[in-house]
């Protein structure tokens, strides 16, 4: 009895964080459907019973407190205390329920995977937006035909405000793909000395290349490894971003461990051709129920910009839009004070 009441507590507690502080329904729900699973598992034993010997005034660990459980520094810190107490109530009730029901003392371990789980999508999600804080544009760099060539594009793109760059090419070898790579994290440090500060390096689909250039991270599309095994080879410092294509691929990210998500295609494109695109649509979706940081792509532009904004989405991923452009450092510029307008507007509503 006090172990059921202990975990259906937390997770409401785990419950609100999600709600209130990340806005995300999508893990709201998952913590709300985890507290409901549990209470039909507790019902398995009748509440009357349950009740009958519920001794709060005689039980002896009402009065055992330390200091630290007084101590919490931020609605994050509440929350964590908070999935450590369900997890380690849970464990409880899984063993002193294998004498009364095998059965149901699976079901409360069950219920304790799930909720580790959780902990660690709400976790990323924490420490994904703060990683990301303040950056809304992500730009996607093919490998140019030199080297030289493309060395001066990225310095042309850090000097226009850029903080986030993805490698994206599917034409050189893996030589000539790492040599791009290190250009690129050897421009990137130059551009600036301090590497808490530093803009992001991505590359994309290949997590060997990131890990031998000492990038930032890897992205990954459907086709491509899968999370888990990427991160196996980056190891847990790497962001790890991840294409979705509906709001079902967006919620399974969101539980496989993705720092971030790519939402698209938004518009048609001349990178890339597809059969479907998810549109307007898809992006409502996800910035109605995901708090994970998500940049919209495909096909966007400052004239296209405004209906992404209105989806919720307040980050995009841009490529033809900037190799279109005459003035790529102005284009750039105005792409950002475009984004920045119209989020502070919002902001101000």
């Amino acid at each position: 009895d006090a172990n059921g009441n202990r975990a259906t507590e937390g997770l409401r507690v785990v419950e609100d964080y999600a709600r209130f502080a990340l806005n995300d329904r999508h893990l709201a729900a998952l913590s709300k459907q985890l507290r409901h699973e549990l209470t039909a598992a507790l019902n398995e034993i009748p509440a009357d019973a349950r009740l009958a010997v519920r001794d709060t005034p005689g039980d002896v660990g009402t009065g055992i407190t330390e200091a630290t459980e007084l101590q919490r520094e931020d609605g994050w810190h509440v929350a964590t205390a908070s999935a450590a107490r369900v997890q380690q109530a849970l464990r409880c009730l899984e063993e002193y329920s294998k004498p009364l029901s095998v059965e149901l003392a699976t079901r409360f371990e069950a219920l304790r995977y799930r909720m580790y789980a959780l902990q660690r999508s709400l976790g990323i999600t924490v420490s994904s937006a703060n990683r990301l804080h303040g950056i809304k544009l992500y730009v996607l760099l093919s490998a140019q035909q030199t080297e030289d060539q493309f060395r001066d594009r990225l310095e042309l793109l850090l000097q226009a405000g850029g903080e986030l760059f993805q490698l994206r090419d599917k034409i050189l070898d893996d030589r000539q793909l790492l040599s791009r790579a290190r250009i690129m994290r050897k421009t990137i440090d130059a551009f600036s000395s301090d590497k808490n500060q530093r803009p992001l390096m991505i590359i994309n689909d290949r997590p060997d290349i990131a890990v031998l250039s000492s990038a930032d991270g890897v992205h990954v599309g459907q086709e491509e490894l899968p999370v888990a095994d990427t991160r196996a080879i980056v190891g847990p410092k790497q962001l790890i971003g991840v294409s979705t294509h509906s709001i079902y691929q967006a919620r399974q990210a969101v539980l496989d461990g993705a720092d971030y998500i790519g939402c698209g295609p938004t518009f048609p494109t001349v990178t890339k051709s597809f059969s479907h695109y998810p549109g307007l649509e898809f992006l409502t979706e996800v910035g109605a129920e995901v708090s994970l940081p998500a940049f919209a792509i495909g096909g966007i532009n400052r004239q296209r910009l405004p209906e992404v904004l209105e989806t919720g989405i307040e980050r995009i991923a841009v490529s033809s839009a900037l190799d279109q452009a005459e003035n790529l450092v102005e284009e750039t510029e105005q792409l950002l004070q475009q984004l920045d307008e119209a989020i502070d507007s919002a902001d101000r509503a």
